[in-house]
């Protein structure tokens, strides 16, 4: 962004009267106020529908007074935190709680993932998060090096380890609580080897932080005192374990989510990481709260595709009385559109299921597993592959994936070759697969 969008005026409540009286003076404002409120604009675009300065104010008041009338209020005391469910999220809601916590299911019938699902869906992930935050690497580079096992070569790639890390720890943590050892373990995590050793796990102890636009130079926002910082992780902490019976209210898991990937990011808990350890505790607490096809859907992937809009989320909500409704509208439309990615990704994977079980039949003298990864190979005849990469992409040890190319190998359907001090493995395009029943190039 080349500047910030502009604050919202101030409604006085003497003023609200005469805004309700123009309203129903004139019914197309009245439509108006009623298609805008539904969309939930921020000021910043209604300003640009309404040029009339007068007939905006008086939109815009009475767009507040019906919001102010739906608000649910957050048990969190320090900020003042509250937001409305639009039809459109509530629609997303259902929708989210029908097809992201049950069996996956497509054209009617039932699709197990593998687990090498999840270990991409990680890798793609921690590549747009680190992306996201300045990592200068491409897609390709970054998921090559993941499956390889390669060294990372600079700060970039080594963002991208860190967060593949992140995603995998939180995975493995997710029936635990949060505390504060938590969020500076995942920190901990995320900024390894890219940061300063006295500010990695460490909440930041300057107030000499702020978020900025590194293309402009634009100040998007300035954190709360650092001083402040232990006691506003407690009461994220509380916020997120604490039952919504034991806080008189419901929040919805997912929104409660989007709730805390907000507060890391306006808190701003350290000097940096901060996006990258807001995103792992969302994902960390939708998971633990049995939304388990979240382990499938990377998110970040979507919001590195309208990174503007990620920024303006945060800016609205703080712009406008820390209204969430914002923030949380965008990472909603975020997270369908993942979802509509996810069911395009089964649906290619329902047809590599396929072509794994023809291969099944026709060898006869393989498992499952080994026959989907000479699949892979199959559609990668070009590529060479390592014991490492097999055992990354398929979320087998190393003796296993060791074991399953060996096989391959001496049924004739790969060849070995050694480069430098390990093994290579290639598909065997000679091999009489081709010819054999149930299989077509």
């Amino acid at each position: 962004m080349n500047k910030l969008p502009e604050k919202p005026p101030q409604i006085r409540g003497e003023n609200v009267s005469q805004l309700l009286a123009e309203i129903q003076q004139d019914p197309e404002l009245g439509k108006q106020v009623v298609d805008y409120n539904n969309r939930y604009l921020a000021w910043d675009d209604l300003r640009y529908r309404i040029s009339d300065p007068e007939k905006r104010l008086a939109v815009w008041g009475v767009m507040k007074l019906l919001r102010a009338m739906r608000y649910e209020h957050v048990s969190f005391a320090s900020l003042g935190l509250k937001y409305s469910t639009t039809p459109e999220i509530q629609r997303s809601l259902h929708i989210f709680d029908q097809y992201l916590s049950g069996t996956i299911q497509i054209h009617n019938k039932a699709l197990r993932l593998e687990k090498s699902y999840i270990v991409n869906s990680f890798m793609e992930e921690a590549i747009a998060s680190s992306i996201l935050e300045g990592a200068v690497t491409t897609r390709k580079a970054a998921k090559e090096m993941l499956k390889k096992g390669i060294k990372p070569r600079n700060k970039s790639e080594q963002m991208v380890i860190n967060n593949y890390e992140a995603m995998r720890s939180i995975l493995q943590r997710k029936d635990e609580p949060l505390t504060p050892e938590f969020i500076l373990d995942i920190h901990r995590i995320v900024t390894k080897d890219t940061l300063d050793d006295a500010a990695v796990g460490r909440f930041r102890e300057t107030n000499e932080i702020e978020v900025v636009d590194p293309a402009t130079g634009v100040v998007y926002h300035t954190p709360p005192d650092h001083t402040k910082t232990p006691e506003l992780i407690k009461e994220i902490c509380w916020f997120a374990n604490t039952d919504d019976e034991d806080a008189g209210t419901f929040i919805h898991p997912i929104i409660k989510g989007i709730i805390l990937h907000f507060l890391i990011g306006y808190i701003h808990p350290f000097e940096d990481g901060n996006g990258r350890t807001a995103r792992s505790i969302f994902y960390w607490y939708v998971l633990s709260r049995g939304y388990w096809l979240f382990e499938h859907m990377p998110i970040s992937r979507v919001i590195l595709r309208s990174k503007k809009g990620y920024a303006l989320a945060y800016l609205h909500t703080e712009y406008d009385e820390m209204d969430l409704t914002y923030f949380i509208k965008y990472n909603i439309r975020c997270i369908e559109e993942a979802r509509k990615d996810l069911i395009t990704y089964i649906e290619r994977k329902q047809s590599e299921q396929n072509a794994t079980k023809a291969i099944i039949r026709t060898i006869k003298k393989v498992n499952q597993r080994q026959a989907d990864i000479l699949r892979q190979m199959m559609e990668h005849s070009d590529e060479y592959f390592t014991i490492r990469e097999i055992e990354r992409t398929h979320a087998v040890v190393y003796q296993t994936a060791r074991a399953d190319l060996l096989r391959l190998t001496e049924l004739g359907y790969l060849k070995k070759e050694k480069r430098g001090r390990e093994f290579m493995f290639i598909f065997n395009e000679k091999c009489d697969l081709w010819k054999q029943g149930g299989v077509s190039s």
